[in-house]
């Protein structure tokens, strides 16, 4: 595999990410007493920013590999989502698909920080799924989007914040099979098992047991076969690929399985690091329909992003130099 060429060829494809786009807020300070009023520390702000969380991540990574990348969302009507999409557009990621809502506000996880740890994190959101009125002008502007500007691939980021409704995912997802799109999910508990015929189906260990409702005291590859067994029953997808923590990421195709293990890194910070799975492993699939590659170089990118504290995105360079220099 000439690694160059792979990468180069990113910048050839288009991708669509749809979920929860969300606004990240980090708000730095030093604590040097208890406040009088309460038995809690005061933090005593010094610096605060904003950064692109949720399945707004994910675009940023697919960006930062050069893809070009468009996100199809519903926020608030307010600042914090003014900000948000002042931060997409200066990332070039084309937000003409994200919808601004007066009947929902943008979600902002705040958190703040201090002696190098979090001391609480503030989450301003709404869950409940948007309404069919909205529902119906998201899918609308998908549709219009797969006529004039077909993408490679599209990611469902769903972190359960109510723009992913289950009639949305089966309509997109009936969408793409009719114009032969790639579709790859990183799904969370309240639609797991709404992504029925999807290509590459990406959850965690954990979320996998607790949709499924199994205890697994051996994570080996029989126990993940079973595991990818009981999901396809259900999904009728092409690929599981499931990450296992510092036990690296598994795949289950239709002939073939394995467990690719993690390599050895100085971890940070684990946030973010199921957006630049999805986003690496699918960008990979959408140039080379190879999975096995996909997960490899999908792997070492998740290990990189935990080695950086809070939600960045890859760098492109430093997954090149890495890859190459791992799986060469």
């Amino acid at each position: 595999m000439n690694f160059n060429e792979l990468f180069e060829g990113f910048q050839q494809l288009k991708v669509a990410v749809i979920g929860d786009v969300m606004l990240d807020t980090y708000m730095w300070g030093s604590v040097e007493r208890i406040s009088p009023e309460a038995p809690v520390p005061v933090v005593s702000l010094k610096k605060k920013e904003y950064r692109i969380g949720g399945a707004s991540n994910v675009a940023l990574n697919t960006v930062a590999l050069d893809a070009q990348t468009f996100v199809f969302s519903v926020i608030g009507n307010d600042d914090d989502g003014t900000a948000l999409l002042q931060l997409l557009q200066q990332s070039n990621i084309n937000t003409d698909g994200i919808i601004k809502a007066n009947n929902r506000i943008t979600t902002n996880k705040i958190r703040v920080i201090a002696r190098n740890q979090h001391m609480m994190r503030l989450d301003a959101e709404i869950t409940h799924d948007i309404d069919a009125e909205l529902e119906n002008e998201l899918l609308a502007k998908i549709e219009l989007f797969f006529t004039t500007n077909k993408p490679d691939v599209v990611i469902f980021e769903d972190y359960n914040k109510g723009v992913l409704t289950a009639t949305l995912i089966e309509k997109v997802i009936a969408l793409c099979k009719q114009h032969n799109i790639i579709t790859t999910v990183d799904p969370k508990r309240k639609n797991f098992f709404a992504y029925k015929g999807v290509d590459i189906f990406k959850p965690n260990l954990k979320e996998v047991k607790e949709a499924l409702n199994v205890l697994v005291d051996t994570v080996d590859i029989t126990s993940l076969q079973q595991i990818h067994q009981q999901l396809k029953e259900v999904l009728e997808h092409h690929i599981s690929l499931i990450t296992l923590s510092e036990k690296g990421v598994f795949y289950h195709t239709e002939t073939t399985a394995n467990i690719i293990p993690t390599h050895v890194r100085s971890i940070a910070d684990v946030s973010g690091a199921g957006d630049t799975v999805i986003a690496v492993a699918s960008l990979v699939y959408a140039a080379t329909k190879d999975i096995h590659l996909s997960a490899e170089i999908a792997n070492i990118a998740g290990g990189l992003v935990c080695e950086e504290v809070g939600t960045v995105a890859i760098n492109k360079d430093k997954l090149l130099a890495e890859t190459k220099l791992l799986l060469q």
